[in-house]
């Protein structure tokens, strides 16, 4: 019986480390139009709507700055509770968004990343963090549908 509390927490780990996600092969200008969107309103009425459709995605703001154009902002976190019980590894996920508008040649410009974070820590004061940025274009789609109609409604147009 003692065997199996060694071999399980370690055959978990071996499970863990096989998983592989598809492999998602982008250009830098394929990313970059994924990522932008460019309005006919001035950062006046871009700005606040881009700020707002981040909080009802669920984003917590932690910095905006209209002069710079940056919006910095995260997810809740979510824990795995299943490592922290079998192997005393406390894991923590959750997906920060940093957003970055500018004026140009009289349109506005926005361009948002989100990016998966990964920590974890042992009892062993040992740490780790991964992080990924979101290459699906399904979380950029939504959150620029979202803007679209924020800023139709600040607008009046």
């Amino acid at each position: 019986m003692k065997k199996l509390f060694v071999i399980f927490p370690i055959l978990i780990l071996f499970l863990n480390a096989c998983q592989m996600e598809p492999e998602i092969n982008l250009t830098p200008l394929e990313i970059q139009s994924m990522q932008t969107r460019t309005y006919d309103k001035d950062k006046e009425i871009v700005f606040p709507s881009v700020i707002s459709v981040l909080q009802d995605l669920g984003y917590s703001i932690k910095t905006g700055d209209k002069d710079t154009g940056l919006i910095t902002a995260e997810s809740t976190a979510k824990s795995n509770m299943a490592m922290k019980i079998w192997l005393g590894i406390t894991e923590v996920s959750q997906t920060t968004a940093d957003a970055f508008i500018e004026e140009i040649n009289g349109r506005t410009q926005v361009r948002i990343n989100f990016i998966n974070v990964v920590k974890q820590s042992s009892g062993w004061g040992q740490s780790d963090r991964q992080d990924k940025q979101i290459l699906d274009p399904t979380p950029y789609q939504n959150a620029f549908e979202k803007i679209d109609n924020a800023i139709f409604v600040r607008s009046g147009s």
